[in-house]
């Protein structure tokens, strides 16, 4: 049965024309189109061969084959962040779905609105421990916002309906839907795509509450030493723009953690960096001591506050602006708490700002930057920039900065030291033009996210800052970067070592490095070249700038840069575990 860019003229016309005889999978074919699906990564086994059977019949989707089935869940997932859009992946059952779920977890700790379709065997022969049989729905269930297992293939478009709906509503996050071999292959009629959805069990609330908007609004307008503390929900929500304005309008200091880089431009004075353990004194010395505390898109995990009883120690007013109720009071104890989406919340309080016959205490807000800046001056991301002999890993970073800060750049990232590094001095003025792993911390991810980024904006340079440690995870999608032209820039900066991990041992280990070190590397080089690539090996710091400009020249083709660092390099500032965010080492003299 063919499924073509004709039919797609209106996914809704088999409402108007009667019921037709489909199989499952071209169902769920249609529904994906519907959806408006682009690009679906994924890898075929015996469970989805009647899905890509459907899939070759098509040509309004294209299919990525990646070479790793957590690859496939990454590139969907980075894709995601940076389009918004719903990441959609295709797995096999078994084995297929395993190798998925840390691409799955990664997604949901990050709330990556995600629809994960894997393979099951025949219903019949579920719990029967067949040939690549698993529990893919209890697997599942700790890391998804929803699954569903299909047992007929009458209900495959009301179950794709809702699980997009689930995946993008709210606050977003990844759908495993499971489909048994035999629900592929079966016929039924097929009555068009769900136009709604209705599900009694989910109705997140998207309008915040007027009263506490309004305790809100008296709070940061009487507020001395207010500050504003945003997350990578602002950006999931689409609400930068907003954010901007109340930002501009107050005068007010603002930081975004880690996941939430861009909401507002790195290079506004009033943004003073990131916040957390690696951030600057400046930005956790203000989450310390300010008096009012607006938190939207945030969760006050524990890389930012550091430890619970030390942030508590000052009293402040918080103001917690969450989709998630969940997420509200759950590890720190707030004042005015306001369930709803938080770009109809910031617009809402926007207008009443404008409103108001308050206007902020300009004489206190003087003196509270006064005391920012005194802070700020300390320069805790200082290094020796000067250095001939090797080659600073922030440098590097600093370097594909200034060169590309005015161009329309994507900047993703392993996880690790150069994570860090790639979030401190990368100054981020754009939103979803920063793509990593916060949450679950997953190393592996930044080439399969570059991939899915550039298939999604073909026209703009994207860079992978990574570490000989991760990159090597799923280097082998540079096979998959080659197959699909996805020229891709990476950037590892090679220190031989598993940097995050030497830098713990070294600190609080008494230099023990049991098993951090990288002894037996390949030649970066020639593996990018096995793989059809450029390579480059630079060992100079005079060579980063002249490396860099280069690969930029290559926009056709993907260069992996190996960037020989310095080993002993740490990241400054850090907060040590169980410390407080104010209780910072802000460099080797400290330790």
């Amino acid at each position: 049965m063919e499924i073509s860019k004709a039919e797609l003229a209106s996914a809704a016309a088999a409402n108007g024309a009667g019921s037709q005889e489909l199989r499952g999978a071209e169902i769920l074919i249609k529904a994906l189109q519907a959806e408006g699906v682009k690009y679906i990564w994924g890898y075929p086994g015996g469970a989805v061969l009647h899905i890509y059977d459907a899939f070759y019949k098509q040509d309004t989707i294209q299919h990525v084959l990646v070479r790793h089935e957590q690859a496939a869940v990454h590139a969907a997932d980075g894709y995601a962040r940076a389009t918004g859009d719903v990441g959609v992946a295709l797995v096999t059952s078994g084995p297929g779905v395993t190798n998925a779920v840390t691409g799955i977890a990664t997604a949901y700790m990050d709330s990556i609105p995600m629809v994960i379709i894997t393979g099951q065997v025949p219903t019949a022969a579920i719990g029967l421990d067949a040939f690549q049989e698993c529990d893919t729905v209890g697997i599942t269930r700790p890391i998804v916002k929803h699954n569903f297992l299909v047992k007929d293939a009458r209900d495959m478009a009301m179950v794709m309906k809702k699980a997009f709906h689930i995946a993008r509503s709210g606050r977003p996050g990844p759908v495993v839907v499971d489909i048994p071999k035999d629900v592929s292959f079966n016929k039924v009629p097929y009555h068009g795509y769900p136009e709604s959805v209705e599900m009694r069990s989910y109705n997140p609330v998207r309008k915040g509450h007027g009263g506490q908007i309004r305790k809100a609004l008296q709070l940061l307008l009487t507020a001395k030493r207010p500050y504003i503390y945003t997350g990578g929900g602002v950006l999931l929500g689409n609400a930068t723009n907003e954010l901007r304005t109340l930002v501009d309008m107050l005068g007010y200091p603002v930081t975004n953690t880690l996941m939430g880089l861009g909401a507002y431009p790195a290079s506004d004075r009033k943004f003073l960096g990131m916040l957390g353990m690696h951030g600057t004194i400046e930005a956790n010395n203000a989450m310390q001591n300010c008096d009012v505390l607006l938190a939207v898109g945030a969760r006050f995990d524990d890389r930012v506050i550091g430890n619970p009883k030390h942030f508590a120690q000052n009293e402040r007013k918080i103001i917690h602006v969450d989709i998630d109720p969940s997420s509200i009071s759950k590890r720190v104890k707030v004042d005015v708490p306001i369930v709803g989406d938080v770009k109809d919340v910031l617009t809402e309080l926007i207008n009443m700002v404008r409103e108001s016959a308050i206007k902020p205490d300009g004489k206190a807000l003087a003196s509270w930057w006064e005391t920012i800046e005194t802070w700020r001056s300390k320069d805790c991301l200082k290094y020796d920039r000067g250095n001939q002999d090797v080659i600073k890993p922030q440098y590097v970073v600093e370097t594909l900065w200034n060169m590309t800060k005015d161009a329309d750049t994507y900047i993703t990232s392993d996880v690790g030291q150069h994570q860090m590094w790639a979030a401190q001095y990368y100054r981020f003025d754009e939103p979803r033009r920063w793509i990593n792993s916060g949450g679950l911390g997953t190393m592996g991810v930044g080439i399969p996210y570059a991939m899915g980024i550039k298939l999604a904006k073909p026209d703009s340079e994207v860079f992978c800052v990574t570490g000989e440690g991760s990159v090597q995870m799923c280097i082998q999608e540079l096979s998959t970067c080659l197959q699909y032209n996805t020229p891709i820039k990476i950037v590892a900066l090679n220190n031989r070592y598993l940097g995050m991990v030497r830098q713990w041992q070294e600190i609080d280990y008494e230099g023990r490095y049991s098993h951090s070190y990288m002894d037996a590397l390949p030649n970066f080089v020639k593996l990018a070249e096995a793989y059809g690539h450029v390579g480059m090996l630079i060992e100079r710091p005079q060579d980063v700038e002249p490396a860099l400009r280069e690969a930029r020249k290559l926009k056709d083709r993907t260069v992996f840069m190996d960037f020989r660092t310095d080993p002993t390099e740490n990241v400054f500032p850090m907060v040590k575990a169980g410390k407080g965010i104010t209780e910072m080492l802000l460099g080797s003299e400290d330790l």
